[in-house]
């Protein structure tokens, strides 16, 4: 899952056209209120304690998964062409919806109370530009990266703590 991460981003990039396919482009600033982000310093993630980390990252690849059908959306509209950017959109919200299974059965497991599925977007502009909706895209993906990264983190503490 991870591996996958960073190449839905490239091939996302790549579909986008400048400024976003140009080489080294990273927009760190940009974020979305609707959508969690998985930056923590590291003294505040070693602090949480397991119910924490895994209600966080639940709630974040819900979200997730939520704004991954919305880009595979708006790709769909802005890069209709575009079939292995559309199975890699596609492909990443399912294995989000996987891992978030995953991790209600460990959080069921440990009797750890599963948090609520809510509708994390909201209201969603439709109208929203070509370009917002490229930015938005831009930050799940780059997101859902982080997010998948922390996971493995948070898992393998867990593994480590709780070995079978």
């Amino acid at each position: 899952m991870q591996k996958n991460t960073s190449t839905l981003l490239q091939t996302y990039l790549q579909y986008q056209g400048s400024p976003f396919s140009d080489p080294g482009f990273a927009a760190p600033e940009l974020q979305l209120s609707s959508l969690p982000s998985a930056a923590v310093s590291f003294k505040t993630w070693h602090a949480m304690d397991d119910a924490e980390r895994l209600s966080r990252a639940q709630g974040a690849f819900l979200a997730l998964t939520q704004h991954l059908q919305l880009v595979g959306d708006d790709q769909s509209d802005l890069n209709p062409g575009s079939p292995v950017l559309l199975a890699q959109l596609g492909a990443a919200r399912l294995r989000a919806q996987g891992l978030l299974g995953n991790m209600a059965a460990i959080m069921t497991a440990l009797g750890l109370p599963i948090p609520p599925e809510e509708d994390t977007l909201g209201l969603v502009s439709f109208g929203a530009s070509a370009f917002e909706r490229k930015c938005r895209g831009y930050i799940v993906t780059r997101e859902y990266g982080h997010w998948t990264d922390r996971a493995v983190r948070d898992l393998a503490l867990l593994k480590a703590k709780y070995p079978a």
